[in-house]
């Protein structure tokens, strides 16, 4: 039986993450944080071993499996990070410290002998780039806060610490993902709740160019670059296409009530908001053969039905 390791997998990605190394016949390890408050999230399968680890404790990751039996896996994806919202993005002494856990990780998986070690990075990483500028692994990056800072120092250090262990490394930049388990606060589950309890939305004028992907999706990306992706290789993950924010809201509200009212303009964009977002997927493709299987009125449809039948249960 195969193995892979999961550090942050109680959110949207990190459980899609095991539902796909599951259907691919791999065994995993799930590590969470001891106080999770979402620990619940991760579904009971006998091929899934809940381990609780602080995450500055990372690395003795390997002395905590051998008493449970598991002395080795395959492949290591870290998900894991603290302060990724709001102002903590900018306590410096935290992000640092997500940095030096990342490097733990790669300690971790070298010494249960990981062939690749996948890190989670973000678009955060690219700070602000001319409008209409597809995102890849080279464009260059001018991050804007601490949180893009260390996601960009953790992705360099970490690759160069695992290349010099003889362990494969790819880094993921993950742009804007959307479906079951979605935070409550992003612009898809926001407007998804919003719809459902039969609201009228005020929003901005939605011109922005964004690029969504159903979080699926995202975990096949993430899979497939794991198992087929070059050695050192930097991966954006989204669609590789643009909409107009606005059309996603429509589709959102169309899916729910096409009767419901949507203000756009109401409200301000923030102070610098980003006005186009695009992954350049090109590489990906080439690389591992990815291409997204749902479009945005699929995925929404099935993030929907589960936000329903949670709402209900």
């Amino acid at each position: 039986m195969k193995r892979a390791v999961i550090t942050g997998c109680t959110g949207m990605l990190g459980l899609a993450l095991i539902r796909k190394l599951l259907s691919e016949g791999y065994e995993v390890v799930a590590v969470i944080r001891p106080d999770s408050k979402r620990a619940d999230n991760i579904p009971e399968d006998e091929r899934i071993t809940v381990v609780e680890l602080p995450l500055e404790d990372i690395g003795m990751l390997p002395s905590v499996l051998k008493p449970l039996g598991i002395e080795n896996a395959s492949l290591f994806f870290h998900f894991a990070w603290g302060g990724t919202s709001g102002a903590a993005r900018n306590d410096m002494e935290l992000q640092k410290e997500n940095i030096a856990a990342a490097l733990k990780a790669v300690d971790a998986a070298h010494e249960l002998g990981c062939e690749a070690f996948l890190g989670a990075g973000s678009q955060a990483e690219y700070g602000r780039v001319p409008d209409g500028t597809k995102l890849s692994g080279k464009t260059p990056c001018d991050p804007e806060n601490g949180y893009g800072i260390a996601k960009y120092a953790a992705g360099k250090m970490t690759r160069v610490k695992a290349q010099s262990l003889g362990m494969k490394h790819i880094w993921v930049r993950i742009l804007s993902t959307y479906g079951e388990f979605d935070g409550a606060h992003t612009m898809v589950m926001s407007m998804v709740s919003n719809f459902i309890d039969g609201n009228r939305a005020s929003c901005t004028k939605g011109e922005q160019m964004w690029d969504y992907l159903y979080c699926d999706d995202a975990a096949n990306a993430f899979y497939l670059a794991a198992t087929k992706g070059a050695d050192g290789k930097v991966y954006p993950v989204g669609s590789g296409e643009v909409r107009p924010l606005a059309d996603y809201i429509r589709d959102i509200r169309d899916a729910i009530d096409p009767d419901l009212e949507i203000g756009f303009g109401e409200v301000d964009y923030y102070p610098g908001q980003v006005m186009y977002l695009c992954a350049d997927i090109a590489e990906l493709t080439e690389d591992t053969g990815f291409k997204p299987e749902y479009t945005f009125k699929e995925g929404i449809e099935r993030t929907i039905n589960w936000y329903k039948a949670r709402k209900n249960s």
